[in-house]
């Protein structure tokens, strides 16, 4: 066997880090692990508003969703800083960052703040920030260690911070029955910030150069795969003066808004349309549908960035994206049917969860998975752009059409549609093109080397 062949055969990352740091599938479970503490800081929101709103009587509803629009925006807008300190110092230390911040964050809500404004501070910025480095530094570790079946894995990754929030919500839910929001928020925030300090202890990414024991990225380079691979590695500078960049941050804008309405405001929105006192099977029907919707949440990033795996991004993003937009536009259509509520809500989740699968498996496939915590950071930024929309903007909205949400579903239905459209016809020939470029300049660079080395050898037979 020769030494290049025995190279290859060999796991670096297990020479490195040992057999259990070293191994991939351990890291993808414990990034799993850190994304499910996290899940509740944006999909359990909705269970502390009616408490919140008791405790300060005078705020308006917009004014308490704030607080979690805040925390989107924080927890979507520092990630292009975090993951380009991620990929400098490493994995490990930002997530011990992090884990101490979302801990900080919720305990201080639930302990010290006496006022709207300080959750602004201490749930949203605070608690915000630590979400933001614990999130990219995940999503971008699945990415690295599983060029392969990148789909799958940052499904995976997803998949834990979607429907995480499915096995706590309603433990949650009895917690703030039984001493309060506040008192909830406290104990929950410090236990989620010991596991993910448990888990920044494991993390690492993998060594240079590292590739999986048996697989070759040129076999995925080709336009004809249906998933194409760039070989080159873009930093952030070089990828936003990409245009695929702008047409993968607006889809990402467009598609995101519908689930986030729903995410930021479902109390609100099952009281308008009157099914809110409403009880399925004995059970509340907000904690019920949250709970419900978070594992179609989370089924929805592994089942479909799975499938992206084999069909191809863009064919599935059109396909989930156009189906999400009918789905949006008939929850306009459900008032008063505590049924169609608990079955539809989920649904909506189904389609839409997958979106940070896709868009993060994309970014590593379009611009490389060197640069994948900085460059997904920048495109996961649409996200908090949407948030303000979706959770402040559609609260306000509905106040305006008294109490009804039914507008900022309508909207959402066309951008969903739009996204659709422009994943198809916009995303998939740049992508092809482009990597079709560099797959002919690298063929062309391989008989070019290849013909200068065959022409040094017989220079060199020549003299001997």
């Amino acid at each position: 066997m020769s030494t290049a062949v025995a190279l290859k055969a060999r796991d670096t990352a297990k020479d490195m880090y040992g057999p259990i740091a070293g191994n991939r599938w351990v890291q993808l479970i414990f990034g799993v692990l850190a994304m499910i503490v996290i899940s509740n800081y944006q999909y359990a929101f909705t269970l502390f508003t009616p408490g919140m709103k008791q405790t300060f009587p005078g705020v308006p509803f917009a004014k308490i969703i704030l607080i979690s629009s805040i925390f989107l925006i924080f927890e979507t807008w520092p990630m292009p800083a975090a993951g380009y300190f991620v990929d400098k110092f490493g994995i490990r230390k930002l997530m011990a960052i992090g884990a101490i911040l979302i801990a900080v964050g919720w305990v201080l809500s639930g302990t010290v703040a006496k006022t709207v404004t300080q959750l602004y501070l201490f749930y949203g910025v605070i608690a915000g920030v630590g979400a933001a480095i614990i999130y990219i530094s995940c999503v971008a570790n699945a990415v690295k260690w599983f060029p392969d079946h990148r789909g799958l894995a940052v499904g995976l990754t997803a998949a834990g911070f979607g429907g995480g929030a499915a096995l706590t919500v309603i433990p949650i839910a009895n917690t703030i029955q039984l001493g309060g929001w506040a008192h909830a928020m406290a104990i929950w925030g410090l236990a989620q910030g010991i596991i993910a300090l448990i888990a920044a202890m494991i993390l690492r990414h993998p060594p240079a150069e590292w590739a999986p024991v048996g697989w070759d990225q040129r076999l995925t380079q080709k336009v004809g795969k249906a998933v194409p691979q760039s070989r080159a590695n873009f930093t952030w500078t070089q990828m936003v003066r990409r245009p695929e960049f702008y047409v993968l941050y607006a889809m990402f804008f467009f598609a995101c808004y519908g689930g986030l309405i729903a995410t930021q405001n479902l109390s609100q929105i099952a009281k308008s349309l009157h099914v809110s006192d409403a009880r399925i099977l004995g059970l509340a029907i907000v904690p019920l549908t949250v709970t419900l919707a978070s594992l179609c949440n989370a089924g929805s990033r592994i089942v479909w960035g799975t499938v992206s795996d084999w069909l191809g991004r863009e064919n599935t993003m059109f396909m989930t994206f156009g189906v999400e937009a009918i789905l949006v536009f008939l929850v306009t259509r459900i008032a008063g049917n505590p049924v169609a509520f608990v079955i539809l809500f989920p649904l909506v989740f189904l389609f839409w969860g997958e979106v940070f699968s896709l868009f993060s498996a994309t970014t590593g496939d379009v611009f490389g998975s060197k640069n994948a915590s900085g460059n997904y950071g920048f495109v996961y930024t649409a996200k908090g752009l949407a948030a303000y929309f979706a959770g402040f903007g559609a609260a306000a909205l509905a106040a305006h059409f008294g109490g009804s949400f039914a507008v900022p579903f309508y909207i959402s239905a066309v951008l969903c549609a739009v996204a659709a459209l422009l994943s198809f016809f916009f995303l998939r020939p740049l992508v092809r093109r482009r990597i079709a470029k560099e797959a002919l300049a690298a063929a062309v660079d391989a008989i070019g080397q290849e013909q200068s080395h065959t022409k040094a050898e017989r220079e060199l037979a020549h003299v001997s």
